[in-house]
């Protein structure tokens, strides 16, 4: 019995689509969700702003337990090398080499001619293999291309080390009769395919994707690509209910947990839905940032549920320390989600600090990796290490992480200016979660960084104070 391998490329559809935009906690959510469903592969989105997006994926990697994390590499080794420190954390990591294979996309998005794509194909997919031990080539736009120029790709892919070879119906244009013969002519012609994993990207433009999942099954391919919310690709609820029923006519199984999808998929769908209600777990704080907006007639009933619709667990305590703080801004202007966070993390957890920031030393810039040397005080030891990272800023909390030994999961970092001129004040915000629970804490400094390393240190101290880790 072949088992059937499950790619759900719901992160990378929802960065594709116009109409919403994920939050950083929702994209964290949803992955959990899908590894929790067991789902083989988790197709990230591909990195386009450096900073955001590496810093999700270097979130998620630690966290996944089951899934492969698979992360587009763009078009050259660069990209490439970041793609793989961005998803170095986790247990599964995965390159996806993703290129056109049709002379109409090859010209128009990459302006090359075939003999300079089968070249960048040959070289980025080799510089994947020697850095990572799992390569995915993926033939954009393949049910147009030549079938002979495809094939040559194909081998050209699986001679420089991809494991995965991934034909995508980018168009939408076949029938489920003939994706399946388009990969039996492949096995035929490719003598090497028979090596590695076939994977079928189906579009659904023609409302027969799922149709063609189980034609490109028949046909041989023992990786299909899914999503939730998305009418691109095949719906993964749909595939699953399909393979439950018809899998042992297929002589396939399966390792995904069938028994929870229809709620997880639920929990997905309300954050990526157009309309959302901000109902989940997930979504509700991102929605509260848009909603919260409380001026000096609110009440401590109402400040109260603005607190938790934006995912704090507060004692009555210290709701009444932020209903007292909040009093004191909202008669000079009105408070919104921001405002409410700054004063949680300022007034609510207030604990003796476990850890002082004693000195820091940060280098950075664009021909060097940047690298933290911080130097922290926890009663009368001193504790130091240096570390590198994509960045100054995520260099120093990678830093703090190797001194105190553990990671915790970064649910939101803020920073903005609080005064003006040279030597103007910068306010960082840090919320982490630990157990469920969420802890925020915050900096000023001139100095951005060190306000971000002091936000970060004042959240760990909350943290380690309630839990009994002093």
């Amino acid at each position: 019995m072949k088992k059937i391998t499950i790619a759900d490329a719901t992160l990378r559809e929802c960065a594709h689509r116009g109409d919403i935009a994920l939050s950083f906690k929702e994209k964290i959510e949803i992955a959990k969700l899908l590894d929790k469903l067991c789902i083989d592969v988790i197709e990230a989105a591909p990195i386009t702003d450096e900073k955001i997006d590496t810093l999700v994926l270097r979130t998620i990697s630690p966290l996944l337990q089951n899934s492969t994390l698979s992360c587009p590499v763009g078009s050259s080794v660069e990209e490439a090398d970041r793609a793989m420190k961005s998803i170095s954390g986790t247990k599964k990591p995965r390159l996806l080499v993703s290129l056109p294979v049709s002379a109409v996309q090859m010209e128009y998005f990459y302006h090359k001619k075939p003999a300079q794509m089968i070249e960048l194909i040959a070289s980025l997919t080799a510089h994947c293999a020697s850095i990572c031990n799992d390569v995915e080539f993926a033939a954009v736009d393949a049910t147009r291309a030549d079938k002979a120029y495809l094939f040559e790709a194909v081998k050209t892919a699986i001679e420089n080390g991809a494991k995965i070879i991934t034909l995508c119906d980018t168009a939408g244009a076949l029938l489920p009769s003939e994706f399946a013969a388009l990969i039996d002519e492949m096995y035929e012609t490719v003598s090497a395919t028979k090596d590695v994993t076939v994977c079928a990207e189906c579009s659904d433009a023609l409302d027969m994707a799922n149709a063609c999942v189980f034609s490109c099954i028949s046909a041989g391919a023992a990786q299909i690509k899914t999503c939730i919310g998305s009418q691109a690709l095949p719906n993964l609820e749909h595939v699953m209910k399909a393979l439950q029923v018809k899998g042992h006519t297929l002589d396939v199984s399966y390792g995904v947990n069938s028994m929870a999808i229809n709620h997880s998929a639920n929990q997905i769908l309300r954050m990526t839905s157009e309309n959302r209600s901000g109902s989940s777990l997930s979504s509700a704080s991102s929605a509260a940032a848009s909603t919260v907006l409380l001026d000096d007639t609110a009440d401590i009933a109402k400040v109260s549920k603005a607190i938790v619709s934006l995912g704090y667990e507060l004692t009555e305590d210290d709701t009444s320390k932020v209903f007292d703080a909040f009093k004191n801004v909202s008669g000079k202007k009105q408070v919104g989600a921001k405002e409410l966070d700054a004063i949680i993390a300022t007034v609510a957890h207030q604990v003796p600090p476990t850890y002082r920031v004693q000195s820091y030393v940060i280098n950075s810039g664009n021909l060097i990796s940047s690298t933290a040397n911080i130097v922290l005080e926890k009663g009368s030891r001193t504790l130091k290490a240096v570390g590198m990272g994509d960045g100054p800023i995520d260099a120093s909390l990678r830093t703090i992480e190797q001194i105190i030994g553990h990671h915790y999961e970064l649910d939101d970092f803020q920073i903005q200016s609080v005064t003006e001129g040279r030597e103007a004040m910068g306010e960082a915000l840090v919320k982490l979660r630990s157990n469920g629970k969420l802890y925020s804490g915050k900096g000023i400094s001139t100095d951005i960084i060190g306000a971000s390393i002091i936000a970060y240190v004042n959240a760990l101290n909350k943290i380690v104070y309630e839990e009994g880790n002093v």
